[in-house]
């Protein structure tokens, strides 16, 4: 046990308090300095326990320890996982908070502290979420996240569009958490239990699995793949990030999304992965399914996007289809690199918003066709955002190029396509971008489908467009990619996270995690690809090809009743990949 684990919600939570008491009274200095503050001494922490979790640990809070094995307090867990995804999303908030540092129109007069302790309550709600122990707490710490993500992304509420992204996410995200919820009554009402550990083997104790099982199953997974924005319950992302804050872009994409992967692979190996929960092959089936509509869709989208922001949130479903995959296989060896592969996509992709931060508050646009050329000036910043998009292609020596890797290897051959495939076009789009807006290469784009979003006349996030950019805001993308390089190159890291993860989650499996030629191989030829489509169409004549994306962005109407629709659909769609092998079993 460890009575500081705790500290990891409470710290944040108090700092927003404090932040929104003394509000009124304190310059916005004091109250930037005291949020950055409190996020890395939470940051600090996380690591502290992090190293120290082996083996895993539990707390009960308040000493509510269960008696004669029943259990009513709240428990904790600290382990590797949990703990290196509070990390992460302690570290991306410290990121945040630093980026936006006098980056805001000056806030309203007494209000000087409601946007760090927005952040600092985000940063809370991950941080409970990572470490939850029973299902309740974890469906809390969710809404927790939601809540707070429906306020910063709709900070500008004078706005129209962000009241409408807002009320979007607002929407889909709480018929997520309804079904969590309903998902979590079932099971109690099956085993009188909250704990997730509790509760797998209640099921287990009851015997083969039914139709209950199932219902609870497929309600508490949807309610997760929500949160992962997995096709077809995605949709809600790319609206979010186009009228978010760009901070609040760096957390949604480099750390919120891969939480709800997290949370999949967290309930499933606690709670459905006996002989009384879901077999194996039929979650296996189920998420590789998923993940592989999820990468498809996410990297088809993103190719044909121009709104610069809405891209990057499209690229971010194309990675969580594969991260969906690699969990989805159940193999020891594709847990680590999944593993390795979120630390290094959240750096690259936290970074590439902030250089589009950058972009927006200088010329006012995130419009691909209109920034054309406008930004050769920025030679730092062309430089950040073409790492970027070589991370997401998965250059070696990248964090994300490991984990892909070795992600590979455990997947197979027909499924190693789609890694090289998705990561190619999602990082090809990116380089696409870089030579229109800071090369000005190819002829200027014109025209378009008329269902796309340009992302031209949007507001800066600034009180006047910048003319010099502040250096925080380049530092902040430069330290995040070089740690998206350190996930790959530290001596032992990789080693560390796979011990941890199997320590948790493989049965006493451990693996070795390291370089192979093949994956090396891998890394530079979807690197290759990404940089040949990229040159494809940025060259004097480029190549065109017909819109056959068209029926896809139709889809994307923005109208919510159409995504309650899908989310519906995808429901269906999980039971009945489910379904088959528990009835034949």
């Amino acid at each position: 046990m460890d009575a500081s684990l705790p500290l990891l919600v409470a710290v944040p939570l108090l700092g927003a308090a404090l932040l929104v008491a003394g509000g009124r009274l304190m310059p916005r200095l004091v109250a930037e300095t005291v949020g950055c503050a409190v996020s890395a001494g939470t940051a600090a922490l996380a690591l502290v326990l992090l190293l120290n979790c082996s083996p895993p640990f539990l707390e009960w809070a308040g000493g509510w320890t269960p008696v004669d094995g029943q259990s009513v307090g709240i428990v904790l867990t600290g382990d590797g996982p949990g703990l290196g995804m509070a990390a992460l999303a302690s570290l991306l908030t410290l990121a945040a908070l630093a980026y936006s540092w006098h980056y805001f129109d000056e806030p309203p007069r007494g209000h000087a502290g409601s946007f760090p302790a927005l952040l600092l309550l985000f940063q809370g709600g991950m941080c409970g979420f990572a470490i939850a122990g029973d299902l309740f707490n974890a469906f809390v710490w969710f809404e927790l996240m939601s809540v707070v993500a429906y306020a910063l992304t709709g900070h500008r509420v004078e706005e129209a569009r962000a009241v409408q992204g807002a009320l979007t996410f607002a929407v889909v995200t709480s018929l997520g958490a309804y079904a969590m919820l309903m998902g979590i009554g079932l099971l109690y009402a099956r085993t009188g239990q909250l704990g997730m550990h509790q509760i797998g083997r209640g099921l287990d104790a009851h015997g083969r699995p039914d139709a209950l099982v199932l219902a609870a199953f497929v309600l508490v997974m949807t309610a997760l793949l929500v949160k992962s924005a997995a096709v077809p319950f995605h949709f809600w992302l790319p609206d979010a990030h186009a009228v978010a804050p760009t901070p609040v872009c760096m957390l949604l994409s480099g750390v919120m999304v891969e939480l709800g992967v997290f949370g999949v692979w967290r309930v499933y190996g606690t709670v459905f992965s006996g002989p009384g929960g879901v077999p194996a092959p039929e979650f296996e089936r189920a998420l590789v399914v998923l993940g592989a509509l999820t990468a498809v869709i996410g990297a088809v989208m993103c190719w044909y996007q121009r709104h610069i922001k809405r891209l990057l949130a499209y690229s971010t479903i194309a990675h969580t289809g594969l991260f969906l995959i690699g969990i989805g296989v159940l193999k020891p060896e594709a847990d680590d690199g999944i593993a390795l592969y979120v630390l290094g996509h959240a750096g690259v992709k936290a970074a590439l918003f902030a250089c589009t931060g950058i972009l927006l508050d200088r010329y006012g646009s995130v419009d691909e066709h209109a920034l054309y050329g406008r930004a050769r000036e920025l030679k730092g910043v062309a430089v950040l955002f073409v790492l970027g998009a070589l991370g997401l292609a998965g250059l070696p020596p990248f964090g994300t190029a490991l984990g892909k890797s070795v992600t590979e290897e455990a997947v197979g051959s027909p499924l190693t396509v789609l890694y090289v495939a998705a990561s190619a076009v999602t990082a090809a789009a990116v380089l696409r971008v870089a030579a229109r807006v800071f090369g000005g290469l190819g002829p200027r784009p014109e025209g378009g489908s008329g269902y796309e979003t340009t992302g031209s006349g949007e507001r800066p996030e600034t009180r006047h467009r910048l003319s010099r950019i502040p250096d925080t805001m380049t530092a902040v993308p430069a330290v995040l990619l070089a740690g998206a390089v350190t996930v790959g190159v530290a001596p032992g890291f990789a080693k560390v996270v796979a011990h941890s993860v199997n320590e948790t989650g493989s049965a006493g499996v451990f693996t070795s995690v390291h370089w192979t030629p093949a994956g090396v191989l891998l890394g530079l030829l979807s690197t290759l690809l990404a940089g040949a489509l990229a040159l494809l169409v940025t060259r004097p004549k480029p190549f065109t090809a017909p819109d056959r994306a068209l029926w896809l962005r139709r889809l994307q109407s923005g109208h919510v009743g159409d995504y309650v629709a899908w989310v519906l659909v995808g429901t269906t769609v999980l039971g009945a990949l489910t379904l088959p092998g528990m009835l034949g079993g």
